[in-house]
């Protein structure tokens, strides 16, 4: 397994790509409204990010039609946006989002949700944003691979809710997906060691029911097995010899630990 150290270079196009990321985040999530299209929000989120004089890294990839990966309710990820698939109030909405810049990518989801949400729903949000954040408490040089996914598999256990293990995270860098792949659940194995200059895309895909999921007819869809609720919450990190650099906060979530 070949996981590449990126230079200080690298790095600085790589926090550029990441803080552009974290304002695309910001500016689409803040927009979504009940009555919106799952096409309109794509197209919405590829104009934010060519504004910035970037390039969506989903779009085409692989074959894939759009920017932006908009996954409602049960959809775990990759769901297509489409024009008659119509956003409604106490809808949960996923956003996966790549951005481009100078030939370095940055990776980052969020999920929403819209108007008032069931306390299930809030809850699911929550223990998925939380479990990333466990699974950084061992994302420092020194440490191995397992330590970040056993942590967030833990957690999201521990608060009853099935852990996705057909979907993993990734290496991330001047391709979207490299070397290593993340699992968000504990294995056998303890994972290569990680080196300050390692650039990872952590990402729990976490379901309020079973850990089960199937691809839909489109090849791309991921939904639960059971139709529960699925959460999904990715930023891209650059390993350190002390706590994680985080680069695809958003603003308001800086805001938040900050107060």
């Amino acid at each position: 397994m070949s996981v590449t150290i990126k230079s200080a270079q690298e790095l600085e196009y790589m926090r550029e790509a990441g803080r552009i990321l974290a304002e695309v985040h910001q500016t689409l999530g803040d927009s979504l409204t009940e009555g919106m299209s799952t096409l309109e929000i794509d197209r919405l989120g590829e104009e934010i990010i060519r504004s910035y004089g970037c390039e969506p890294s989903f779009l085409n990839y692989m074959g894939y039609p759009a920017s932006v990966c908009v996954s409602v309710n049960d959809e775990v990820v990759h769901g297509i946006p489409r024009a008659d698939k119509i956003v409604r109030g106490g809808d949960i909405v996923s956003l996966d989002i790549g951005v481009i810049y100078k030939g370095y990518h940055s990776d980052a989801a969020r999920t929403h949700g819209i108007g008032e949400i069931s306390q299930e729903a809030k809850r699911l949000i929550e223990v998925t944003r939380e479990s990333f954040f466990q699974g950084m408490e061992y994302a420092t040089a020194g440490r191995h691979l397992n330590d970040i996914s056993g942590a967030i598999g833990d957690y999201a256990t521990s608060q009853g809710c099935g852990v996705v293990r057909d979907l993993v995270g990734h290496g991330i860098g001047s391709h979207l997906h490299e070397e290593p792949e993340i699992p968000n659940f504990r294995k056998f194995r303890r994972g290569i060691k990680l080196q300050a200059g390692m650039t990872l895309a952590v990402e729990p895909m976490i379901n309020a029911g079973g850990a089960s999921v199937v691809w839909m007819d489109d090849e791309w869809t991921v939904v639960t097995a059971d139709h529960s609720l699925s959460a999904h919450y990715e930023n891209t990190i650059v390993i350190t010899n002390g706590r994680p650099e985080i680069l695809t906060l958003t603003p308001s979530e800086k805001k938040n630990m900050i107060e």
